[in-house]
């Protein structure tokens, strides 16, 4: 059957005004619907907003997440994470992490802190030496003629001797030519003092060169008196110790010869010794001439040494990367052995007050020295710190740390080591696993 064309008009005019009153009804419901959407909202807005959990992330770090409360291997509990914080659970927004810690958590670690102060800081410089005679009080016996050794007086090396006792006697044909020659030139200068005045020069002088030869060989003045007395040249001399002390070497044997220069005995006054002490390269630059200083040695545990210091050598030992100190000070009653070995304490000048912490509060991983700062309760900070003077206890902070701010002085490497795993993770752009709808579909992936 055919259509007509009123007929076809027709039933586009009634599609048209079916359209438009659909469209018509719409707008009128939406508006009429809009009151009531509202009303909802606008009271949820007054309302404290509920965080909703997402999951709960490990303790250290770890790309490892759970739907559920759990423990890690270690027995510490999974940190939970909500909704607006990112992966390491600070939910700050200036960059650096922080770390929440529950007050369990806090409990069972011993984690305790205290405030950086203002402090004046003195530092002891500590350092090992050993206990040597002091060079300037060494003394070598060495006969300038040569000749023969015929009778020891001290005849063991650790001898104590006074000064101007004899040591030995030697033989000498050259000592015996000497001392008959200053004791002719003496009996001529006495008989010709009635003669010319030439003549007695000449014998003067002749006097005068044997004396003075007997002199530069050492021979004392009481034996060269004795010799101008008798007139007649003894065949052996006595050498006498120079200074009281004790015979640290002794080479001389009955009956041997000896030549010029060499050395037969060496006697050290030990009443005042040396501690050359091997002080750290970090450590010298606190060191000076004329400070104080304080000896301890392991023979007597009671008793402590007092000197100073009186001279810094110029090098360097590569090998143990020490500068050598020498400590001078008294030796009552011969106490301190050559050889011995010594604890020295060098006293640093005080400083002008400054911020500083306990020095178990600073984690030093050799690259970077850091601070974690409690920011509140179960939260803390780790902050990178600039370090300077540092005493036995405190440690001077330049940067990074403001007086009266609370730090983690016990329990600290534990809570560091959190920060150090997550700052590798983040490092490596391994972030840990975020599930993406919640904590069902994270149970559904493990």
């Amino acid at each position: 059957m055919k259509t007509t064309p009123i007929a076809a008009l027709g039933v586009m005019a009634l599609a048209l005004l079916t359209a438009g009153g659909g469209y018509w009804l719409g707008q009128r419901g939406h508006t009429s619907d809009a009151p009531l959407a509202a009303a909802p909202a606008a009271s949820v807005a007054g309302a404290p907003k509920v965080r909703q959990l997402l999951y709960y992330r490990n303790p250290m770090g770890l790309p490892d997440t759970s739907p559920t409360p759990k423990k890690d291997p270690m027995g510490m509990d999974y940190i939970a994470v909500f909704e607006g914080e990112d992966a390491t659970g600070s939910g700050n927004s200036t960059g650096v992490p922080h770390l929440n810690l529950s007050t369990e958590k806090i409990q069972k670690l011993g984690v305790r802190t205290e405030a950086a102060q203002l402090r004046t800081l003195q530092r002891q410089v500590r350092a090992a030496g050993r206990i040597e005679p002091d060079e300037r009080r060494l003394f070598s016996i060495a006969p300038k003629f040569e000749g023969y050794v015929e009778h020891l007086h001290v005849n063991v090396t650790g001898q104590w001797v006074t000064k101007g006792q004899p040591l030995f006697e030697v033989y000498s044909p050259e000592l015996v030519s000497a001392q008959r020659e200053y004791a002719l030139a003496a009996q001529g200068q006495e008989s010709l003092k009635g003669a010319g005045d030439a003549a007695l020069m000449s014998m003067t002088q002749l006097a005068q060169s044997a004396l003075a030869r007997l002199r530069n060989w050492d021979i004392s003045e009481a034996q060269i008196k004795a010799l101008t007395r008798s007139g007649e040249a003894r065949r052996s001399v006595s050498f006498l110790s120079p200074v009281s002390g004790v015979v640290m070497e002794k080479k001389a044997v009955q009956g041997m010869r000896f030549m010029p220069g060499e050395t037969l005995y060496q006697v050290a006054d030990l009443s005042s010794v040396w501690i050359i002490a091997d002080v750290f390269e970090q450590d010298i630059a606190l060191v000076k001439s004329g400070q104080h200083a304080r000896a301890l040695v392991s023979a007597y545990p009671d008793k402590a040494f007092a000197g100073r210091v009186t001279y810094v050598y110029p090098t360097l030992k590569a090998e143990t990367r020490t500068v050598q100190v020498r400590v001078e000070l008294a030796n009552p009653g011969l106490l301190l052995k050559p050889g011995m070995f010594a604890q020295v304490e060098l006293a640093t000048p005080a400083h002008s007050a400054q911020v500083s912490v306990p020095v178990s509060a600073v984690i030093d991983s050799g690259r970077r020295q850091v601070v974690l700062v409690q920011q509140g309760a179960g939260r803390f900070e780790p902050r990178e710190v600039k370090l300077g003077l540092r005493s036995d206890d405190y440690v001077q902070v330049l940067v990074g740390v403001k007086e009266r701010e609370q730090v983690v002085v016990s329990a600290n490497f534990l809570i560091d080591a959190e920060s150090n795993l997550k700052a590798a993770i983040t490092g490596f752009g391994m972030a840990p696993a975020v599930p993406a709808s919640g904590p069902s579909e994270a149970h559904a992936a493990h």
